[in-house]
């Protein structure tokens, strides 16, 4: 089996290209390949797959075999994946994902290579149900968070996946492998939940450390980076528009009050290109 890898602000991605549906076995070969001691290592498999809807389906299986429904970075990869390899040659394409649908991706180029993607990210999903969580409200804003014995107050927004963004005065030092595991698991969050730890730096730009649903740390997350975004306005702290200040580099993220669309605008990058055999 041929794969690339590849990563979104060090958001890796091992991914394949060429097959016509997802493997039956695919989440075996997620953890399997994923471990970062006796795999290739990666936060995630992603399968680039023929698509009814738009240019190509994209699929993630996440480290621990579970499927994601939307990844940011994943999606940036897979459009510069078809990009520079000639699969698709226009700049303005779309791909379609299992939990946000299909959706439009702006390809910004340097020299016939894609240096940097925009991806409409579309609306977000505000109510509490549908995010889902227990919470019967719209939107869930601030709301009181109890976990072995601590308290958080927490903002929850899906962005085809859920979060969960909690306001703290140090992300970048916060114990991230302490509370993220126990956060995701929450009984608020039926479905888990990707967690976002955001301290606000001013009204455009805010420091975010995240513990993705299924991956565990990672050092980006272009969904939680939109999640943040959008809790960031309904909580007054932020403008529509933001830098969004993760481990591995930084998203420019717009919130749209036109249209009500999320936009994220990112690179993406090739790490090299290898044979596993299954």
């Amino acid at each position: 089996m041929e794969f690339t890898k590849m990563h979104g602000l060090g958001n890796d991605f091992i991914v394949i290209y060429g097959e016509q549906v997802l493997p039956e076995d695919a989440a075996e070969l997620a953890v399997k390949w994923c471990d970062r001691y006796f795999g290739i290592g990666a936060d995630g498999l992603v399968y680039i797959l023929p698509s009814e809807q738009a240019d190509y389906r994209m699929r993630i299986i996440n480290s621990d075999g579970s499927e994601a429904e939307q990844c940011g970075n994943a999606i940036r990869c897979v459009a510069k994946y078809v990009y520079d390899h000639g699969y698709v040659q226009r700049e303005q394409i779309t791909i379609e994902t299992l939990g946000a649908g299909v959706q439009k991706v702006s390809i910004h180029t340097d020299h016939a290579k894609a240096v940097k993607v925009t991806v409409d990210m579309g609306e977000p999903v505000l109510e509490g149900l549908k995010i889902p969580t227990m919470i019967h409200s719209t939107p869930v804003v601030n709301v009181p968070l109890e976990s072995d014995g601590s308290s958080f107050q927490f903002t929850a927004v899906s962005m085809g996946n859920p979060h969960c963004v909690i306001y703290v005065d140090d992300a970048v030092n916060f114990d991230l492998n302490t509370w993220g595991p126990k956060l995701e698991v929450h009984p608020l969050f039926p479905k888990k939940v990707n967690v976002e730890f955001a301290t606000v730096l001013n009204r455009q730009t805010v420091d975010m450390r995240v513990w993705e649903r299924g991956a565990g740390p990672t050092l980006a997350c272009g969904t939680g980076a939109c999640a943040t975004l959008v809790s960031s306005v309904l909580n007054g702290k932020t403008d529509r528009e933001a830098e969004i200040r993760l481990k591995g580099g930084s998203l420019f993220i717009k919130w749209n009050e036109q249209d009500n669309r999320v936009y994220m605008t990112g690179p993406a990058a090739f790490v090299y290109t290898g044979k596993v055999t299954a």
